[in-house]
């Protein structure tokens, strides 16, 4: 199958989406299907044998790191000699709302996946009173595909209780060959903790943005003062968390990647994700392949994948102090810890890129030939 792929984001940029579409480009391409990427223009030609359209683009202006690219009449031409079976749209938002339209134009069946939860966002960036307009963008948009996928079971009623139709489940997926529990590391925790390996290692990896709620770990730190945060990662929002987070034990390391990375998580006491806007959180499956327990938000996607007191803790995000008495119980379950860690990576082992490939080319071949699928009674 031929499939073009809309997304707003792509290679060179890091973030989960990312690192979620170039594993299921890369199965794609190995199993035997060609894709053609049609994304902000990154200097990339190719990836994984799969080619690469830019279109040049601007920064957006609440958040430099994202680029805006206004769909070009060109792309018609591209598009009519790739010659797509189906048109793929990731987030439709600008570049996006050129593969719903190009789809409609040359009759090109239409996919719609929704990973970003854009309206909670708003909430962060001073622009709430505009939730429910986004909304109806939102639905307007994703209406016009003939399929809807979603990460986790909590946005799919989301978006269904928003009146967008058509929506299922896309399963999580996460590279369990290369995140890894023996992958620890003295040197790693030492250099995430600026040379105190001893002490308890909190770590957050992710984008460092508003939505992210990373300014409240802080109360964690102040509660438990003995312990480390390392923040993996980069964002618009690093020098404002820089000046909140002064006079705690916290150590901005900016990005790493490959076996770095998974060591990083192999290498930390517990991964700590205050966020509540999470759609999936494949950070956590991450820290979770790795052997890292998880204290997390009871929200979002976060549950489908985070079984408290099991391979983690949860806390409910109402509660002032859940950050803190969740973080507290996992440090201070030291006998326990070894089977948090085995049951993290227990999970995580459910859930490959293979199988949640196979999953999405299961989902394409229904729109595509939905005459050799027999309708549910």
């Amino acid at each position: 199958m031929r499939i073009a792929l809309f997304t707003e984001t792509f290679l060179p940029k890091i973030d989960g989406i990312v690192t979620r579409l170039r594993h299921t480009v890369e199965h794609l391409q190995r199993n035997g299907d060609q894709v053609l990427v049609i994304c902000p223009d990154g200097g990339l030609t190719e990836y994984k044998g799969a080619k690469i359209y830019g279109v040049s683009s601007i920064p957006f202006p609440l958040y430099p790191e994202l680029k805006l690219a206004i769909p070009r009449p060109t792309l018609k031409g591209v598009l009519e000699k790739f010659k797509p079976d189906l048109i793929h749209v990731v987030n439709p938002a600008v570049l996006g709302v050129g593969g719903i339209y190009y789809s409609k134009v040359l009759g090109i069946p239409l996919v719609a996946s929704y990973h970003t939860h854009l309206p909670q966002y708003l909430q962060h960036y001073g622009l709430g009173s505009l939730e429910g307009l986004l909304w109806e963008l939102l639905k307007l948009a994703h209406n016009q595909a003939k399929l809807n996928l979603c990460t986790s079971t909590a946005m799919v009623e989301e978006l269904i209780n928003h009146g967008i139709e058509r929506v299922d489940l896309w399963q999580r997926g996460v590279d369990t060959e290369l995140f890894q529990p023996h992958l620890t590391s003295l040197s790693m925790r030492s250099r995430l903790s600026a040379g105190n390996p001893d002490s308890p290692l909190l770590l957050y990896v992710g984008r460092v943005s508003a939505e992210k709620q990373i300014d409240q770990i802080k109360p964690v730190l102040e509660a438990i003062p003995q312990a480390h945060l390392a923040i993996v990662g980069d964002g618009p929002h690093r020098e404002a968390l820089e000046e909140h987070f002064k006079g705690t034990n916290t150590h901005f390391i900016g990005y790493l990647q490959g076996l770095e990375l998974a060591s990083a998580y192999a290498s930390a006491d517990a991964f700590i994700f205050p966020s509540r806007t999470e759609t999936l959180g494949l950070v956590l499956l991450e820290a979770m392949a790795a052997g890292c327990p998880v204290v997390a938000a009871a929200s979002g996607g976060i549950p489908d994948i985070v079984t408290d007191g099991v391979n983690g803790y949860l806390f409910d995000p109402a509660d002032a102090d859940g950050a803190i008495t969740a973080t507290q119980r996992l440090l201070e379950a030291t006998q326990e810890r070894e089977k948090l860690r085995h049951n993290a990576r227990l999970e995580a082992e459910r859930w490959g890129w293979a199988a949640a490939t196979r999953q999405l080319q299961n989902y394409y071949q229904t729109v595509v030939y939905p005459q050799s699928f027999p309708k549910a009674a």
